[in-house]
């Protein structure tokens, strides 16, 4: 049976989190010891033997549908020894071409969807992407001009959803996008809208198979900048770039089109927190969500927007915006809801970033009543607080019940930056 060892020879060390009596069977059962064995199907193809095992994220819906994300250290058959990046999925989480498990935990069917990276089932681009001779060969049959590429870094993996990798070689520094295929022809159609008025970097070459080619983006990362203790772009720059949106923005579909945007989804939110919370805080979490249903929402008309405005998509130079990213989002929405996702995210941030926050809030204060713009940064807060336990941070309930907490302020209108 894939996952034992022979006796004598010392078993896997799992590294998981504290399992939760009250999680649904499908969660526990991938982080959970049992996982050893589930990893051990994936491996199986390429003759390794699994040494250690450490879950590295997690994502799961409050149907209980999950995908995990872990680190592995393989013995292989010729002696050597791999780490590996391997995913584990269950109910909608689980994409078309993935080696399915079935079988049951406690008593209740499970079928688990398994893969090895690169080889991820619904980004059939990201083999190529990895390898940098194939990727060499992609980019000449897209007529994109290379002088070869040297390296390929992973910047950023969601299991099933999309990566961020950045190829460079000589004289060559390029950023590849990975996303389903069904995606490529909306994500070209931002780009294609928003590259020739926007600082936002146009696609060099793209193909069906999921794979999108952008340049460097000029400037610093506002969060570097910030830790640098440089000048990030002040409320009425950040202002001007989003009024240059273009208004054809709105007739795109998006999933973060919802009317009340944050705020319809802090139910969402609550029962992600609920299922994952060790502390059984769900009834400070329906109170929470009661409140936020029937916050001032105001009137506001629906424009183009980003979508998932947050100092990580931007970088800047002398306090101008130098380059807009990740516009995957993009389309029609409410822009104080643009506002609160970088308020959130700059309260949450904390530190350097504070005193940038409080000059935006005051400048967002401005233009948008406190009572309709607070209720919406804690919505956003409140998705945020899902974070800790997505990433597996050290004391993550800890971080998460405090992320509660400033939601709660927020809603209370007690300052926070």
């Amino acid at each position: 049976m894939p996952g034992r060892h022979r006796a004598g020879e010392p078993g896997p060390v799992f590294s998981v989190p504290m399992l939760d009596p009250r999680w649904p069977a499908s969660l526990a059962l991938l982080l959970g010891p049992g996982a050893g064995e589930l990893i051990q199907v994936a491996l199986h193809g390429v003759g390794g033997r699994l040494r250690a095992l450490r879950v590295a994220t997690v994502g799961v819906q409050p149907t209980g549908a999950t995908v995990v994300q872990y680190t592995a250290t393989v013995d292989r058959a010729d002696g050597t020894t791999s780490t590996e990046t391997l995913a584990a999925t269950t109910g909608s989480r689980i994409p078309d071409g993935a080696a399915v498990v079935a079988g049951e935990v406690g008593g209740e069917p499970v079928e688990v969807g398994l893969w090895r990276w690169p080889q991820d089932p619904a980004l059939p681009a990201l083999a190529t992407a990895t390898d940098p001779h194939l990727l060499a060969a992609a980019l000449d049959a897209a007529g994109l001009p290379h002088r070869g590429v040297a390296r390929v870094r992973v910047r950023a993996y969601r299991p099933g959803r999309r990566a961020v990798l950045e190829v460079t070689g000589e004289c060559t520094r390029l950023f590849c996008k990975v996303v389903r295929p069904a995606a490529v022809d909306a994500l070209r159609v931002r780009h294609d809208l928003l590259a020739p008025v926007l600082p936002v970097p146009p696609v060099l070459a793209a193909t069906g198979g999921g794979l999108v080619v952008l340049p460097a983006a000029a400037g610093t990362p506002v969060r570097a900048l910030l830790s640098e203790g440089g000048a990030p772009p002040g409320g009425p720059e950040l202002d001007a770039l989003l009024d240059r949106l273009p208004p054809a923005l709105v007739d795109l579909p998006t999933r973060r089109s919802a009317p009340g945007g944050h705020l319809d989804r802090a139910r969402h939110f609550a029962d992600v927190l609920a299922l994952t919370s060790h502390t059984g805080c769900t009834a400070r979490l329906d109170a929470l969500v009661e409140r936020l249903a029937v916050a001032d929402r105001g009137d506001h008309p629906t424009v183009a927007v980003h979508g998932d405005f947050y100092e990580s998509q931007l970088h800047a130079e002398g306090g101008r915006v130098t380059a807009l990213l990740d516009v995957d989002t993009a389309g029609g929405g409410r822009r104080i809801d643009d506002w609160a996702t970088l308020l959130a995210h700059l309260s949450v941030l904390g530190g350097p970033a504070r005193s940038w926050g409080a000059e935006l809030l005051a400048h967002a204060e401005r233009r948008f009543a406190r009572a309709q713009l607070r209720p919406r940064v804690a919505a956003a807060v409140l998705g945020l607080a899902t974070g800790p336990f997505r990433v597996q941070q050290p004391g993550w309930a800890d971080h998460s019940e405090w992320r509660v907490a400033l939601a709660e302020r927020w809603l209370a209108g007690v300052p926070d930056l």
